[in-house]
């Protein structure tokens, strides 16, 4: 069960995978009815003023709350929402569950944010982009989908938590950013898996779009 909380105003963009994180747990939560959102332009080098008045990162997402509190960081408000609703909880509370969601959690998360470097390096001018920084990062990637492959049972045996939300997303940023690097070859349990997490209701209601 959801308790009510009030209408919650969250700055938004369909093809950020820190936002994609916070609406797949919002529906988790049950609570994606109670979640607003606005379009933001965030990143490149104009800085968004507006947004820096209540989030001075001026980062993509950032939670308004019906109070005027302002959340930002996707995993922060990812536990906040988790604390409104009485159902399987994202965060578990008890050791080593909890360590074992949060390190999953870092991993996926960390795929998240290598890939947004890359992304980033490769919109540079050709001219001043690095080699050997794209080599680094596409090789990071690749070494986190290789240990993925020999956690996908375990992944596919335990509850549903931060871990797999976020590890679920980042495998989804390769294919909406990454396609050419093909990662299901040669990780059929990793695939198997992740075909279960794109299954999801609230995967398939929060899929990217790309509206560059």
């Amino acid at each position: 069960m959801t308790a009510p909380v009030g209408p919650m105003t969250l700055h938004w963009s369909p093809r950020s995978p820190y936002v994609r994180k916070v609406m797949i747990a919002a529906h988790e939560c049950g609570l994606q009815d109670q979640i607003r959102t606005v379009r933001t332009v965030t990143g490149g080098t104009t800085p968004h003023f507006e947004l820096m008045r209540i989030n001075p990162l001026g980062k993509i997402p950032t939670l308004e709350l019906q109070d005027g509190s302002v959340l930002y960081d996707s995993t922060v408000i990812i536990e906040y929402l988790d604390t409104l609703h009485d159902g399987p909880k994202l965060f578990p509370s008890a050791w080593p569950d909890r360590l074992l969601a949060l390190r999953r959690h870092a991993l996926g998360h960390g795929m998240i944010d290598t890939g947004l470097l890359l992304v980033g390096e490769r919109f540079r001018p050709a001219e001043t982009q690095s080699a050997p920084h794209q080599a680094l990062w596409d090789a990071k990637l690749r070494a986190c989908v290789d240990a993925l492959e020999h956690e996908a049972d375990a992944l596919a045996s335990s509850g549903f938590t931060i871990g797999h939300l976020a590890i679920g997303v980042a495998l989804s940023y390769l294919d909406f950013r990454f396609a050419p690097m093909q990662w299901r070859e040669g990780h059929p349990r990793l695939a198997a898996w992740h075909a279960g997490f794109d299954a999801r209701p609230s995967v398939q209601a929060n899929l990217p779009v790309d509206d560059r």
